[in-house]
């Protein structure tokens, strides 16, 4: 039996939606006075069995589970693919309902989350990190990120946020911010989840072509290979980098970096003697699709 059948033999959860704030908030509140806890999944929908395995395991935490469903332009640069990125609200709803893993969906508008307007908005000032890797060419990116996640937050007042282990960077961010703001809030994170030929599961990916989607996952593979080479004893890191970076320019990857961190912190891991708490990090281009992806030793 697989993992998807199992899914589909447990009981199934009522599925409501919340399109308006004040609805949110009364639903909310009657889950608080039932005593019940509550995990809040936030997603961009065109949801995946990525997304659905965090569902299922932010119902291990909590009563209450909450998904939402929010584009945020705040999080896209000026040149990238908001306007073109999957929105499948009404398949989205369908697949949760017929799951049944969450109580709610929270499918709110621009106004709701922005209510005067992107250009007149609060943003949140995050730390250096925010402004290397992924964020090196995405300027603003982790502080749309983070501005929008706070908001969330302070609308579904969740006790756990549940993140997914593919955007790293974003959820060692996440959690600093909730640390630095003193936030009530648990995080727990879901490994990355992967088709069967290794390629991290993305909504991006269905930009892929399909020559492209059958190199795709030569990312993972050269992760896995800078890895390997770190349990060996290699600690040349720039030498494991650049071999892996001309591994993937090879076979048509645009690499953006592959880079060793340590996992705790994504901070630089100078005179490390094991390779134990390491991660190997990427960003690359292939054709219109940016693919990020990690392994952690």
């Amino acid at each position: 039996m697989n993992e998807a059948d199992v899914i589909f033999n447990e009981p199934r959860v009522p599925l409501q939606g919340a399109y308006t704030l004040s609805a949110l908030r009364e639903l909310v509140s009657s889950w608080r006075l039932s005593h019940s806890t509550v995990a809040l999944v936030p997603t961009m929908g065109n949801l995946h069995e990525g997304h659905l395995s965090l569902m299922r395991r932010a119902r291990d935490f909590a009563d209450k589970v909450v998904c939402s469903i929010f584009v945020n332009p705040t999080q896209f640069g000026p040149t990238e693919d908001f306007a073109a990125y999957p929105r499948s609200l009404v398949e989205d709803e369908a697949l949760l309902a017929d799951q049944g893993l969450v109580d709610l969906v929270f499918a709110p508008e621009n106004k709701d989350i922005y209510p005067y307007g992107l250009d007149n908005t609060v943003r949140l000032e995050m730390p250096d990190l925010s402004m290397e890797l992924c964020g090196a060419n995405r300027s603003g990116h982790f502080s749309g990120v983070a501005s929008v996640v706070l908001r969330l937050l302070n609308l579904v007042s969740p006790d756990v946020l549940v993140l997914g282990e593919k955007d790293y960077q974003q959820l060692i961010l996440l959690k600093r911010m909730i640390r630095d703001l003193h936030l009530p809030i648990q995080v727990s994170s879901g490994a990355i989840y992967r088709e069967s030929d290794g390629l991290a599961m993305s909504t991006r990916n269905q930009y892929l072509s399909p020559h492209e989607r059958k190199i795709a996952p030569r990312l993972h593979e050269e992760l896995k290979k800078v890895g390997e080479a770190l349990q060996a004893g290699q600690q040349d890191y720039h030498a494991l980098e650049q071999a892996a970076i001309n591994a993937l320019e090879s076979v048509g990857f645009k690499s953006e970096y592959v880079e060793v961190r340590r996992t705790i912190d994504l901070g630089k891991p100078d005179n490390m003697s094991s390779p134990k708490g390491l991660i190997v990090v990427a960003a690359a281009k292939l054709g219109r699709a940016r693919l990020i992806d990690n392994v952690q030793l």
